[in-house]
């Protein structure tokens, strides 16, 4: 076969560019790091975007689940990362809640990271054991404030780690209804959300994505989500503030996640992260495999991501104060 000279150059540039694209960054497999165990949201959201990244980045994303201490170990393990292809999928409780939380933290929230963007917001749901709830005339909020109130410490509050959002929301609405509940903190939603509904367990404000696919399968009963207005994942279930009555208004705890990679990634890898996560956040597929899961597709700057994590550290400092919740 025969190419005219425009034909011959066409093709020796097509053939140029998988070349071009290995000399490039990334030059190897990307780890994503959950810092949290499989099955949770954050765990959820990371799986969701690795073959979206794999597509636009020209190399595989593969997700590493590095659980513990609310977070904090596999969010060190990235700050201290040094080769340019280690990211992490933070969160509300890694990059806003944890700097209150804990005395020392091994990572400087702000310093050790870059943001790339948001992934996807999400409120929380408060979910109950069935057959616990119903041993406790438990079928509203207001029946879950008047049961706690009356029995202090007999009720058991899982959540998916110290200085979570999941930790939180249950500390302040402790805080805010003047009862007092056990916590038991777990190493990730996965184990905690198991245990729930083992009946081990007897409520959890859950992040959303990861506890619908249960609630809608009955295994468990839903009372309420955690933001200001109504899911509408979930239309159905009113807002903490809307069915708890005057002791619970203005109740707001909602999560967020997102990418970051570690400070020192040089500032064109960063950009083009943003570029590719926020491209594959804008397409109708993922952006609705997220909201049935009930989460907002994120998709903005890394400034727009680097300033909600300013408000949320302030915001967050304050429930943490509020609340009283300390971690040793």
């Amino acid at each position: 076969m025969k190419f005219n000279r425009r034909q011959a150059a066409a093709l020796a540039g097509s053939l140029a560019l998988p070349a071009l694209a290995q000399a490039g960054w990334p030059s190897r497999p990307v780890r994503l790091v959950v810092p949290f165990t499989p099955g949770g949201t954050t765990d959820l959201l990371a799986r969701a975007m690795a073959p979206e990244l794999q597509q636009r980045l020209g190399q595989a994303v593969v997700v590493d689940n590095k659980p513990g201490a609310g977070g904090n170990i596999g969010s060190a393990e990235v700050a201290k990362a040094t080769d340019g292809h280690t990211l992490l999928m933070g969160t509300v409780g890694t990059h806003a809640i944890n700097a209150a939380l804990y005395p020392r933290l091994p990572y400087d929230p702000v310093k050790d990271f870059a943001p790339v963007t948001l992934v996807a917001s999400v409120p929380n749901v408060l979910v109950l054991n069935p057959a616990n709830a119903a041993r406790y005339g438990i079928r509203s909020v207001a029946d879950l404030v008047r049961v706690a109130r009356a029995n202090p410490g007999k009720l058991n509050m899982a959540s998916s780690g110290n200085g979570t959002s999941i930790h939180l929301a249950g500390e302040l609405f402790k805080a805010m209804t003047g009862s007092y509940m056990l916590h038991f903190p777990y190493r990730g939603s996965g184990p905690a959300l198991m245990d729930l509904m083992a009946g081990n367990m007897d409520l959890m404000f859950d992040n959303l994505p990861s506890a619908l696919p249960h609630i809608k399968a009955g295994k468990l009963l839903a009372l309420a989500v955690t933001s200001a207005q109504r899911s509408p994942a979930v239309p159905e279930l009113p807002t903490i503030a809307e069915a708890g009555g005057a002791p619970l208004k203005g109740f707001e705890a909602s999560s967020w996640f997102g990418l970051l990679a570690p400070a020192g990634q040089p500032h064109d890898q960063v950009a083009r992260l943003q570029r590719e996560a926020a491209a594959a956040l804008a397409t109708p597929a993922l952006r609705e495999r997220l909201a049935g899961q009930g989460a907002v597709a994120g998709g903005g700057s890394s400034a727009e991501f680097a300033a909600l994590i300013a408000a949320e550290t302030a915001k967050w400092a304050r429930v943490v104060k509020v609340s009283g919740a300390k971690v040793d």
